[in-house]
Formats: C-alpha cells, structure tokens, sequence
C-alpha cells in the first residue's frame, strides 16, 4: 500500500494589495513624474545604504545562522517604501507614499 503525504502548503510570505481606483486625480497624475523626483533621490540614497546593510546581514546570517533584527527591519522597511512608491509611479494610487520605512 502507498501512503499518500500531504503537505501543507504555506501562504507566500509577502502580500502585495492593490484595489482598483475607480476615479483618480487628473492634476497629480499630470504632474507625476515632478512628484516622484524627491523620493526616488531619497529611496536611491536609503537603497545604496541597504545593499550595504543587506552584505553585514549575509555575514552575520553565515555565520550565526540569524538574521539580526535592526538589518532586518531596515531592509524590510526600504522594500515597503520602494513598494509604494513605485505603486504610486504606476498610477495605482493617488496616495503621496510617505518618507518612512514603515
């Protein structure tokens, strides 16, 4: 007889939502691209810092098998602000992202 192994499946640890703007504004979308500007300079700058941190994070996760927590919540926050500001640059929202990691 075979015995059957079900595995139980996890959901996928990040989520991304999006709901559907039914109206959006013509004046911010008009001038999108100026709006993006400072925040693409700052998310550059926090990205380039993060892709530092993300090498100290590497090393400290070889060889002490965890990832340290203040690494990880800055890498974690940088990736939910380039999120929503490339939602916004998108059009998927008419919300202004905030300059914060949170």
């Amino acid at each position: 007889m075979e015995q059957q192994v079900v595995m139980e499946q996890k959901p996928y640890p990040i989520k991304v939502e999006a709901e559907y703007p039914e109206k959006l504004s013509r004046l911010t979308t008009f001038f999108r691209a100026l709006l993006i500007i400072p925040q693409a300079i700052v998310l550059a700058v926090v990205g380039v810092i993060g892709a530092v941190l993300m090498f100290f994070a590497w090393s400290a996760i070889l060889f002490t098998g965890r990832y340290p927590k203040g690494l990880f919540d800055f890498v974690a926050g940088t990736l939910r602000w380039g999120t929503r500001v490339n939602g916004y640059s998108y059009l998927l929202t008419d919300k202004y992202p905030p300059f914060s990691l949170k």
